[in-house]
C-alpha cells in the first residue's frame, strides 16, 4: 500500500505507475480537484500552489506529455493553464486514476512506524471534514510540489521597512489592473518576474526588472519558427553538449542563445557564464525593452520611502509597488525534519528522489527538481524507478555511494568536461531521464534500433527526444510508441498549418530521404 501526498502532475503519475506495478495506491489531495499547479483559482489559497490566468507552459506538448499518453493533435503547441488542466484531466480519465483519489483530505503528519527497521512502514494522519484519520503504509510518494511556501527574504533588502507604498510575492499576483498608471518594480529575473513585467508594461507608468545575476532569455519560438525544446533537446545535441570540453561547451551555448539578441545589449548578460542557469522563455521582453516599456536593473542596493537605489547607480529611481519575484522554500509541515533534511531551499535527495539516510528506501519525493525541459515526463520516469524500487526490482547503492553524490552535487564544481548546472537548474533533463531509464531497463538504445528499424532509430537520434522513446522497450512498453515518435512532427504542426498553400510542400523531408539522397550523391561521386 502506497500513499501519494498530493493529485497534481507528479501525484497523477505516481498513482498510474503504482497501479502499473501492481502496488495500491491512495492518493491524498487537500483541494476538490486533480490538477495542482496548473488548476487556476481567483484567490490564493493556503497551502497551494497559485497561478495568474495568463500563465502558459513553457515547454512544447510533444516534449511536456506523459509517455504513452500523447496530447491531442489539436491542442495548441504551447499551453494555456487551462488546456494543460484539461489534459490531466484526461489522463486521470484514461486511467481511471480518480477512483484512487481522495480529495478534501489533507495529510497531517507521516512518521516511521515503530518497526520502520525491519518493515519500512509509515504512520500517515490525514484531516477531511475536521476528522482526523489513522493509516499504515508500506511506502510514501511525497507530491506536494514546490510552489506553495512563498519565499520573501525582506532582511535582504535594507530600507524595504520604511518604503511606503505596495509590495507583495508574485504568488500573489492574478490581473495587471493592480498596475495601472504606477511606477512598478519587479524583484527577480525568473520566468514568473519576466511574465508579470511585460503584462505590467502594458498599462504602468513605468516597469524596472532588478537582477543581479541576469539571465538567458529564450524565445518559444527556435530555429525556423520550430518550438525551442524540439530543436534543443535532440540526443545530438545533448551528446555534442556533455562531450565538448567545459568551455567549448558554454561557449557553444552563449553563441546560440546570444542569436536572437545580444544580451550583454539589453543588460540581461549572466554574472556566471560558466555555469547553465535556468533560462527565461518570454517571446516580448527584448522588443519591450527596445520600446522602453521595460528596464533593465542590478540588483537593489537600497529602499528609501517612495524610490529604490540599485547597486552602481548613485541615482534614486521613484517607484509605487514592488513585486518579489524571489521563489519558493522547500517544505514538507507533514515530514520530520530528520526525514528530509532541507538546507539553503534544497533537499539533500539521491537523484533528487530519495533521502539517502533510511534505512529502508520506502519513502521518495517527486518533482523536486528544475530539469531544463519539461517537468511531466521527468516526474513520471522518477515514479517508474520509485515504483519499482518499492517493488525491491530495483536496488540503490549503499548510504556512503548515495551520501558522496549529493555532496558532490551540492559543491557543484566547474567541471573539466561537459557542463556544470547551477544548483538552481539542478540537471540537463535528458541526461538525468537517460540514468533513470538505465535503471529500469527503459533506455533506448539507438545502435539497437539502427539494426532492427533504421528509420526510427535515425528519428531518434536527430529528432527531438520525445517521452515516448522511454516506452520502447522494458518495464512499461508501449506498443504505440513508435507511431507517437514517427508521427511527432504531424502533431506539432496540426495547430499551426491552418492554411497551407497549393504550391507548398512539407517543411521536413524525412531523414531517411536525406541520408539517401547524401548516400546517392556519394555513390555518384565514388562512382560504388
Amino acid at each position: 500500500r502506497v500513499a501519494v501526498v498530493g493529485a497534481g502532475v507528479s501525484g497523477l503519475a505516481a498513482t498510474k505507475c503504482c497501479l502499473e506495478e501492481g502496488l495500491e495506491p491512495t492518493c491524498f489531495e487537500q483541494s476538490q480537484d486533480i490538477g495542482g499547479l496548473w488548476r487556476y483559482t481567483e484567490h490564493v489559497e493556503a497551502g497551494r500552489p497559485s497561478l495568474y490566468p495568463s500563465v502558459i507552459s513553457n515547454t512544447s506538448k510533444e516534449m511536456s506529455a506523459f509517455s504513452d499518453f500523447p496530447y491531442p493533435e489539436d491542442f495548441p503547441v504551447f499551453l494555456p493553464n487551462a488546456r494543460l488542466l484539461d489534459y490531466l484531466r484526461r489522463y486521470a480519465e484514461r486511467f481511471g486514476l480518480r477512483e484512487y483519489i481522495k480529495f478534501g483530505t489533507t495529510v497531517v503528519s507521516v512518521r516511521k512506524h515503530p518497526d520502520f527497521a525491519t518493515t519500512g512502514q509509515w504512520d500517515v494522519v490525514t484531516e477531511a471534514d475536521g476528522k482526523q484519520t489513522s493509516h499504515v503504509f508500506d511506502a510514501v510518494m511525497v507530491c506536494s510540489g514546490n510552489f506553495s511556501e512563498p519565499s520573501l527574504p525582506l532582511h535582504c533588502f535594507p530600507g524595504i521597512e520604511r518604503f511606503q507604498g505596495q509590495y507583495f510575492h508574485s504568488r500573489q499576483y492574478k490581473h495587471p489592473d493592480v498596475f495601472q498608471g504606477k511606477r512598478v518594480l519587479v524583484v527577480g529575473m525568473g520566468n514568473s518576474g519576466v511574465d508579470i513585467a511585460v503584462e505590467a508594461s502594458r498599462v504602468a507608468a513605468k516597469v524596472t526588472v532588478c537582477t543581479s545575476r541576469g539571465a538567458w532569455v529564450l524565445s518559444r519560438v527556435f530555429d525556423h519558427g520550430y518550438p525551442w525544446d524540439m530543436v534543443f533537446n535532440t540526443r545530438l545535441m545533448s551528446l555534442i553538449r556533455n562531450s565538448l570540453p567545459g568551455p567549448l561547451s558554454r561557449g557553444l551555448i552563449n553563441y546560440r542563445v546570444n542569436q536572437w539578441f545580444k544580451h550583454e545589449n539589453y543588460g540581461l548578460q549572466p554574472e556566471k557564464s560558466c555555469l547553465v542557469r535556468e533560462p527565461v522563455l518570454n517571446d516580448d521582453l527584448p522588443s519591450y525593452i527596445l520600446m522602453g516599456r521595460i528596464t533593465i536593473k542590478p540588483g537593489v542596493k537600497e529602499f528609501k520611502d517612495n524610490s529604490v537605489v540599485f547597486h552602481d547607480c548613485p541615482e534614486e529611481e521613484p517607484i509605487d509597488i514592488i513585486v518579489f519575484c524571489t521563489g519558493y522554500d522547500v517544505s514538507f509541515p507533514f515530514l520530520e525534519e530528520a526525514v528530509i533534511k532541507v538546507e539553503n531551499k534544497h533537499a539533500s535527495l539521491y537523484k533528487y528522489v530519495f533521502p539517502t539516510h533510511l534505512q529502508r528506501p520506502t519513502l521518495a519525493v517527486l518533482g523536486l527538481i528544475k530539469p531544463l525541459g519539461a517537468i511531466m515526463p521527468v516526474t513520471e520516469m522518477q515514479a517508474r524507478w520509485v515504483t519499482r524500487v518499492f517493488k525491491g526490482l530495483c536496488q540503490l547503492p549503499p548510504q556512503s555511494v548515495m551520501e558522496n553524490e549529493v555532496n558532490e552535487k551540492k559543491r557543484n564544481q566547474v567541471q573539466r568536461f561537459g557542463l556544470s548546472f547551477d544548483e538552481v537548474l539542478k540537471t540537463d533533463c535528458l541526461v538525468y531521464m537517460d540514468k533513470l531509464a538505465s535503471f529500469i531497463g527503459a533506455k533506448p538504445s539507438v545502435l539497437g534500433l539502427l539494426c532492427r528499424d533504421p528509420r526510427l532509430a535515425l528519428t531518434v537520434f536527430f529528432g527531438p527526444c520525445t517521452p515516448y522513446q522511454y516506452r520502447l522497450g522494458g518495464p512499461g512498453h508501449w506498443e504505440g510508441a513508435r507511431q507517437a515518435i514517427l508521427t511527432q512532427w504531424d502533431r506539432t504542426l496540426k495547430p499551426t498549418r491552418t492554411r497551407v498553400p497549393a504550391s507548398s510542400s512539407s517543411p521536413f523531408p524525412s531523414l531517411l530521404t536525406v541520408v539517401g539522397f547524401l548516400l546517392l550523391l556519394a555513390a555518384l561521386v565514388f562512382g560504388f
